[in-house]
């Protein structure tokens, strides 16, 4: 399924990064393989929020340099599979995508399905095993960050979260960096599992990686508006890593969540 001309299903950046960080990015491409021929979309349709959260791969190499931490960056498009849904999820390769129909994803049979997840799924998956493991082998439990964009406006509805910080059970780096983030300057918006929720079960690369092994982690949303250039991305990656570094600064973080 990815020829001789397409990019590889994940890039990894800052391999040798120094901080006990790793940076993950689900949705920051919107390529579609060649043979593919777009899904049958018009290109105008990959530049929307639809095929990739726009902004992301931008600032998650401005973060990724600020902090100093490695990064695995999706290859692909989340519409020829949605990397943050387990297999299970009806939306890993969907047929509708915010009232899009997407025709190549339309009566797909089991080995096309099969073939996608083999090509793409699997190979992000266990990039993000190996540099976990990576760390392990060197007795370090990393602080695991995933970086998301959303859209200003959805079903007519104008959000008005400049960011949002998703997360479920453990509070030890989404509560104070909610609080920083909150105490700038400039008086964000700051949304509390919104304007979606880390509770719910398509936040599934950190349920799958970080919350199930007990690893501090925090999901976070950008308005896309805020980082779709250049200059906006570098300064919300500044943002973030000022509103980050006192909390990844604790040594006590760095240790497997218990929950009570």
């Amino acid at each position: 399924m990815i020829g001789p001309e397409d990019p590889p299903p994940y890039t990894i950046i800052n391999a040798r990064g120094q901080a006990k960080i790793l940076l993950v990015g689900d949705h920051v491409s919107n390529i579609i393989p060649r043979a593919f021929e777009n899904l049958g979309l018009d290109d105008a349709v990959l530049e929307q929020h639809v095929a990739y959260d726009i902004g992301t791969r931008k600032l998650i190499h401005h973060l990724s340099q600020h902090l100093d931490a490695p990064a695995v960056l999706a290859g692909y498009s989340r519409l020829v599979v949605d990397l943050n849904r387990s297999l299970e999820d009806n939306s890993v390769m969907p047929e509708i995508s915010d009232n899009v129909v997407i025709p190549g994803n339309q009566n797909m049979s089991d080995e096309h399905r099969n073939q996608r997840i083999h090509s793409f799924y699997t190979p992000y998956r266990k990039s993000i095993d190996m540099t976990l493991h990576r760390f392990r082998e060197n007795n370090v439990v990393p602080a695991f960050i995933s970086i998301h964009s959303f859209t200003p406006e959805m079903a007519g509805f104008s959000r008005p979260w400049h960011a949002g910080i998703l997360w479920d059970k453990d509070p030890r780096i989404p509560l104070p960096l909610m609080q920083n983030l909150r105490g700038h300057t400039d008086g964000f918006n700051i949304g509390d599992n919104e304007p979606y929720s880390g509770k719910h079960p398509a936040d599934y690369t950190i349920d799958h990686h970080a919350e199930a092994a007990g690893i501090p982690h925090v999901s976070i949303e950008i308005r896309q508006d805020l980082v779709n250039t250049e200059n906006g991305a570098e300064r919300w990656a500044t943002i973030l890593h000022d509103a980050l570094r006192d909390v990844l600064a604790d040594p006590e973080l760095y240790r497997v969540w218990q929950s009570l």
